[in-house]
């Protein structure tokens, strides 16, 4: 395996990132989306590879943080937004950004697509399991959105987090 340092994707720009595997991400990125003093968004490229990448990282930032009750729906509407992400938008990247504040979690998938989601509410068809994604999002989260950015979106879904005390 390569290696790779985070200052070295950001220097080669993003043809570096686009020629790393899942594995080399995980690695580049391992502990980053964990450290709340530091910003906690990384880039990956904007392919279906990436949805694991995320969903492990995501795992990993919920054990750190002592949050497993929150694993199994963190991984499984993190996988929701990233598999959205890379359908929908025409980007090369996405971001994944990873955020707690008193109360809640907070993960958000960005996007270089200024085009808003929108939930589909008919019935889907048994052999068509896409566009439920984010009826399952509406379904699972306390709270969720989207918001524009200056280059892109971010679509968001928010965790009650009961804080020890």
């Amino acid at each position: 395996m390569a290696e790779f340092s985070w200052i070295d994707v950001q220097g080669g720009g993003l043809s570096a990132l686009e020629r790393l595997t899942s594995a080399e991400l995980e690695e580049l990125y391992s502990g980053r989306l964990c450290d709340q003093s530091a910003p906690n968004e990384v880039r990956l490229p904007s392919r279906s590879e990436s949805g694991p990448v995320a969903r492990r990282l995501v795992l990993s930032v919920l054990e750190n943080w002592e949050l497993h009750q929150h694993l199994e729906v963190g991984e499984l509407l993190t996988s929701e937004l990233v598999a959205n992400a890379v359908r929908h938008a025409a980007g090369r990247t996405i971001g994944l950004h990873v955020s707690r504040k008193p109360g809640w979690l907070r993960i958000e998938v960005r996007d270089s697509s200024r085009a808003l989601p929108c939930m589909i509410l008919a019935e889907a068809k048994p052999v068509n399991e896409r566009g439920r994604g984010l009826k399952v999002v509406d379904d699972l989260a306390d709270r969720w959105g989207a918001d524009l950015l200056p280059r892109g979106k971010g679509v968001w879904f928010e965790l009650k987090v009961r804080e020890r005390g």
